[in-house]
This record gives structure tokens, sequence and C-alpha cells, in this order.
């Protein structure tokens, strides 16, 4: 068994962090600045950090919110050089983040966390480790764990796509990107035409001795892009002035959140959003391909590419798109579903991600798999997107309905990185051993996600944000509202909502806290009313008789 080379005090609360991607390294800044946490090991399985932003270097890929808003409110960014920004500045201003925080030293790479188990008897998480360059295994322990995996590191790999092994040319999917395979002169089939596909079809198609062969998949639903660049002095400006940048920051954030009542169907905003987008199309795409592009399901079913020059690209004469289905991969390209063979040199899948699955199996209370607990659920299912019932002490970044369709993932990481940070302050403090959610209360809260979700686009169509399957219309990755309600129900943790194990005294005494403050309340409303007390009396009972039971007792 390997030595873990980046040791914990054994005397004190351990909190590993699974992943050194986007979600991972907010969460170890905020336990240092917000809790002066130093008791942590990130665990990366690559050699470096960046996670998603790492794996992903296919040509043209990009965020498709601004950066100035896909970036953490504590590290403002003053010169990022446009307003959408690239791979390479985003993993560079994470790679500096790490190196700014001294992250380096509670960093474990090349290491995948392969299974974290309960012992409910020690209150601690037991840890299994295996060195992804030479397979060596090891445990370790840990009171807490939190899972920053993020989201679109897993390839998909369609079912309905067979023979993908029998190609003999290069074939690759475009979260593992072939740099080493010269494309010129190349006939490349590119199957999918989501938001990846749309980043690099554009890129590749520059050169026009590539002949570029797009299968089509799904409509998507394209908006103007609006890209443009930073002059010098406005740079300068955002580094000097003071709270310039902030407001502008907060002003993206304000406009984009306010973006949600198009994602609600029966808002009129739904309509003219679906109006606007479709004339877009019409100005932009191919007359030939509008009728097969346009979808019939609303704006925002989909996540909504944010054209990169996909539409305009699809005008030369070295792309061709192509509705008719794939029915399997073959040796010398692909067979369609009408019995077509097309002849390829090199395929590229831009199929898309697997949202729900991670390769780290968590196990619970009494054994019972966080896989398994999905299952009986009909689907991920999590309490605020972060914690779940009969796992104690573990904590999720990103979980199921915390991301969004309109604002900035980043936004949502920091919030939650923020609530993870309250929630387990009692036991880095001693105060409680273990916090366990609810079964109750996370019933109850994903009752209200599924209500709300009704009254959204996103049940109109299958995406990526029901999972894995077409099985079933539920949601398991969208929050059905504004980011800033997120922020709001996520702000404070409802005790009430936990069970704490080894805490009784913290809870009696938030308890006995609790109603001392509603005794001061009523205190405080009895001398504000006291000289009103002889004049109508009966009014101020009848006041005092509304209050729920156990105002008083808590």
């Amino acid at each position: 068994m390997m030595l873990d080379p980046v040791s914990m005090d054994k005397s004190r609360p351990r909190v590993a962090i699974i992943g050194a991607g986007v979600s991972g390294i907010t969460m170890a800044i905020n336990l240092k600045n917000q809790l002066g946490f130093e008791n942590f090991v990130l665990y990366e399985k690559a050699s470096s950090v960046g996670g998603t932003w790492r794996d992903n270097t296919y040509p043209g890929c990009s965020s498709d919110v601004s950066g100035h808003w896909y970036s953490l409110s504590s590290e403002l960014n003053p010169n990022w050089d446009s307003y959408y920004i690239s791979q390479a500045e985003i993993r560079s201003y994470w790679e500096r983040l790490h190196e700014k925080h001294n992250l380096l030293a509670h960093t474990v790479f090349n290491t995948r966390v392969d299974q974290v188990e309960w012992n409910d008897q020690a209150s601690v998480h037991k840890i299994t480790l295996q060195d992804t360059i030479t397979g060596e295994r090891r445990e370790t322990c840990a009171e807490i764990v939190i899972q920053a995996v993020g989201a679109f590191t897993t390839p998909l790999f369609p079912k309905d796509l067979p023979g993908v092994e029998k190609f003999k040319g290069p074939l690759w999917h475009s979260l593992k990107w072939r740099h080493d395979v010269d494309l010129k002169g190349k006939r490349v089939g590119v199957i999918g035409n989501g938001c990846s596909a749309a980043q690099f079809v554009p890129i590749i198609a520059a050169d026009p001795t590539v002949e570029v062969i797009n299968f089509g998949r799904s409509r998507q639903w394209f908006a103007p892009k609006g890209q443009y660049r930073y002059p010098r002095w406005v740079k300068w400006a955002f580094a000097h002035v003071p709270i310039l940048l902030r407001a502008y920051r907060n002003s993206i954030m304000i406009r984009s959140d306010l973006g949600w009542f198009m994602y609600q169907s029966q808002l009129p905003v739904s309509k003219l959003v679906k109006m606007a987008f479709t004339k877009y199309m019409k100005d932009t795409a191919p007359t030939q391909y509008q009728d097969a592009l346009i979808p019939s399901y609303p704006p925002g079913c989909k996540r909504i590419i944010v054209d990169p020059g996909y539409l305009s690209a699809l005008h030369q004469p070295n792309v061709d798109l192509v509705w008719e289905g794939v029915a399997e991969i073959v040796e010398e390209g692909v067979k369609l579903k009408n019995g077509e063979s097309i002849p390829l040199d090199i395929v590229i899948l831009g199929t898309g991600f697997l949202l729900v699955t991670r390769d780290v199996a968590f196990r619970g209370v009494n054994g019972i798999t966080l896989d398994k607990y999905f299952e009986s659920q009909g689907g991920a299912t999590g309490y605020r997107g972060t914690v779940f019932p009969g796992f104690p002490n573990i904590f999720t970044v990103v979980g199921p309905n915390a991301g969004s369709g309109h604002a900035s993932l980043l936004f949502s990481i920091e919030v939650q990185a923020q609530y993870v940070c309250k929630l387990i302050r009692p036991i880095l403090e001693g105060k409680t051993k273990s916090l366990e959610v609810t079964v109750e209360a996370t019933n109850k809260y994903n009752a209200w996600i599924q209500k709300r979700m009704r009254n959204t686009v996103f049940l109109d169509c299958f995406s990526y944000y029901r999972g894995d399957g077409r099985d079933g219309v539920r949601n398991i990755a969208t929050f059905p509202g504004m980011m800033s309600l997120f922020w709001w129900i996520t702000r404070n943790p409802h005790w009430d909502d936990f069970r704490a194990v080894g805490g009784e005294r913290w809870t009696q005494q938030r308890r006995r806290n609790g109603m001392l403050v509603r005794w001061g309340a009523l205190a405080a409303l009895l001398i504000v009313a006291l000289p009103l007390i002889n004049r109508n009396s009966a009014a101020v009972w009848a006041i005092l008789s509304r209050l729920k039971p156990g105002f008083l007792s808590g």
C-alpha cells in the first residue's frame, strides 16, 4: 500500500475534496478563506487542475457565459480579452487561483477516488484511492467528503450508434480531441450538432481542403452571440476605477438572471423569444436547411446554443448537413438508416456528456449506494442539490437540480460552496460528529422542485437535463427558478431538516437560542403594544391567539 503524499491531522476533522476542477478549487478556497480551515486534501485523477476546462480542448471550445460572470466574485479578473472567453483563458484563470491560494500543498494528483464508505460507529469515511499511473491502491479516512466532480467529464456514446469499434480510421469524442491527427485534405464526419459540435465545426471547416459532413441528431435553438473584445482602456478602467468592474459584473448577472422568465411556459416571453430566435436562424442559415434546423419545442428545453458561427458555416461548399439518421458506424464510414453508405477518413463524435455518471462509489448508512438511492427515487435526487438522506457528512457541489439553463454555473458553484461551509462548520468545530439530511425534508424539497418544474419548458423535449436515458420526463439538472432564488434558499441552513449525531448539546443550545429569540420578539411586541392594552385589550389578545402553536417553545 502506498503512502498518501499529503497527510492530514488525524486529531482534527479531516475533509477530502474529490476533484481539482472549478468546483473543487472553489470549495478549497472557501474552506481557507471563509472558515480558516487547512486540514483538507484535493484528490485529482489527472496530473493537473482545471477539470472540464482542462479536458475539453477541441478547436473553438469556449464558455457561452460572459467571462466576467464565469469567474469568482472574490477573484474578479479585469483582463478578460473578450465578452465570451476561450477554454485556454478559463484554464489559465483556475491554474492561477490554484497557485495563488497555495492549493498545491493540499492536492494529490494522478489519484482517483474509487469508493467512499461511511462507518457509522466511528463517524468517518473510509476512502479507497487508486494511482492512475501505477494502478496501486491505498486507503485513507476523512470525516467529511465533498464531491466536486464536474458534469462534463464523462463522454456519451449513444446506445443507438453501434459500431464505434469497427471504424478503421481515426475516431474520437470531442472530449478527447486528437490534436495529433491532421485534418487537412480529409473527409471528416461529425456526428452530433449540439453545443460542442457547433463550436468546432466552423473552426475545422475554415480550411477549404477539409470536407465536413455533419450528421445532425436533433434540432437546436441558436441565439446570436454578440461577441466583442474589450479595448485596452476598458481593461485599465476595470483594474483601476473602484467598484466599476463589480458594478459591470453585477449588471451582467442581473440581466442574465432575468432571462429565467423565458423558461416559464405560461408567460408570453417564451413566445417572443421563439419568434426572435426563429428570425435569427432564418436570416443566418441556408434556406435548404431551415425547416430541418428550427425546432418545434420552445427555446430553453435544451441548452440554447449561443451561435459561434455554425449557421454561417453551413453556407460553405465544404460543409454538408445530413439529417438522415446514422444507423451504424462501419469500417469505411457510416451507414445511414436509408441504407446509404458514406465513406469517411475521420469520425468525430459530438454526442455530449453523461451528467449523472460518476466513477466514485458512495456507500452510506447500512451500505446503501448513492446510485441505488437515485434509482429508488426515479432519478438523481437531493436536498438543495447538496446532500442526500442516508449519506452523512457527504456534500456535493452542483448536485441534482443545482444547475441552470440561463445563468452562470460559477454562480451556482460559489453559492453551494458557501452553503457547504455553513453546514460543515459545526462538525469542524466539534459541536457534532455528523450531519444527515432527513428523508422528510428531502421529499418536501423535491416535491417543491417538481411542482415548479411543471410550469417550465424543461419537460417539453428530451435533453441532457434529463440525465442518461430517454425514459420519463424528469429534469435532474436544472433549478426551476432564478439563481438569486437558489442563493436565497441556501443562504442559511435549516438545521431542523438535519439529524445531528453526537451533537445533542449543540442541538439543544441552538433550540434554546431560538426560543430566546422568540421570547425576545414577543417581549418587544408587548412593550410596543402595552399602551394599547388598556384601550383595546380584546384586539391584542386576538392577535396573540393567531400565533402558531409552538411559537414560544420553538
